[in-house]
């Protein structure tokens, strides 16, 4: 027995793509589209705007720039090498100091404690990631400082003939403060990240790993950590990104220097480039205002660099996740 339809007409097409769902879906798929095009067009702006104000600096003759009174008889190069030595080193120092903590607060917060204490930690934790870094200055210049001083002559008593921890001379305005405070700057932003990955592993692998005898600490480290690598991965990157930004906190915090060394503990040594850039370029005017735009775009560059290399990782390693 045979159902009788009804021929689809012209009228009956024209319905369906004019549907609320199909004008929905176009609506929001060329929202979608124009948002990434502005965020592509934005930081090629950003680009070609730092490279042609940096332009003049960068083939600028050594005798023009001996002019320029913030380069401090430096050539160009050797003073934006200075610069990135210790943006490098004190976001480093922040990260290796931050990530272990972020990754052991993350876990028990998804692991271990129990629920309402976790939800009053993680709530603590966006809390943190909230407060201005003006306040984490004024906090690491005028609190942390002090209370480090007495560890501090104790590194270079016991230990100053390791150059990180040698000549250390109060107070403690130096690169490991900076790096401490930005270590706890960027600690809430890399542990509210891993939190959610952590809480995204898959309930089934947990279960299972239980099921087949394993303690609670073997199945972190069988099921959730392989499930969460890109996302520390990310969460790391964005940390390290945000450090290498930072720019009032290390600017309240360190006594600025433009050497290339290890002495951690001693003032004067170390300048990053942001906070740099915020010193120098209220006064800074013709070719000095565009040094500082090349130091910018060495910056820009380098976050750049750093972001695709973490996207690299995580693409290789995407298909030996343990979500796979």
């Amino acid at each position: 027995m045979s159902v009788a339809t009804s021929p689809t007409t012209d009228a009956d097409v024209v319905a369906k793509k004019t549907s609320p769902g199909n004008i929905g879906n176009r609506v929001f798929e060329g929202l979608s589209a124009s948002a990434g095009w502005v965020i592509m067009l934005t930081l090629a702006a950003v680009g070609v705007f730092l490279m042609m104000r940096a332009g003049s600096a960068f083939t600028a003759t050594s005798e023009e720039l001996e002019g320029v009174t913030l380069l401090r008889g430096r050539g160009l190069w050797e003073y934006i090498a200075a610069l990135l030595f210790g943006t490098v080193m004190a976001s480093l120092i922040a990260l290796t100091i931050a990530l272990p903590l972020s990754i052991g607060i993350a876990l028990f917060i998804s692991h271990y404690a129990p629920r309402k204490l976790a939800q009053g930690l993680g709530y603590m934790v966006d809390l943190l990631a909230a407060i201005p870094s003006v306040v984490y200055g004024l906090w690491g210049a005028s609190w942390l400082a002090v209370q480090l001083d007495p560890l501090f002559r104790f590194l270079t008593n016991w230990l100053g003939w390791i150059p990180f921890f040698a000549d250390y001379q109060p107070p403690a305005r130096n690169l490991m403060t900076a790096s401490l405070v930005l270590a706890v700057m960027i600690l809430p932003i890399i542990t509210a990240t891993i939190r959610e990955v952590f809480l995204q592993t898959p309930r089934l692998h947990e279960e299972a790993s239980l099921a087949l005898g394993a303690t609670r600490w073997e199945m972190v480290k069988m099921a959730v950590f392989p499930f969460a690598r890109s996302g520390i991965i990310s969460s790391s990157m964005l940390g390290l990104g945000r450090a290498l930004g930072e720019t009032m906190a290390v600017l309240m915090i360190i006594s600025p220097g433009f050497l290339m060394n290890f002495f951690l503990l001693k003032p004067g040594q170390h300048q990053t480039i942001a906070a740099n850039i915020a010193a120098q370029f209220r006064e800074a005017s013709g070719l000095g205002a565009d040094v500082l735009f090349a130091t910018g775009l060495v910056l820009f560059v380098m976050t750049f660099v750093v972001n695709s290399i973490a996207r690299a990782i995580i693409a290789r390693r995407a298909e030996f996740s343990g979500a796979n």
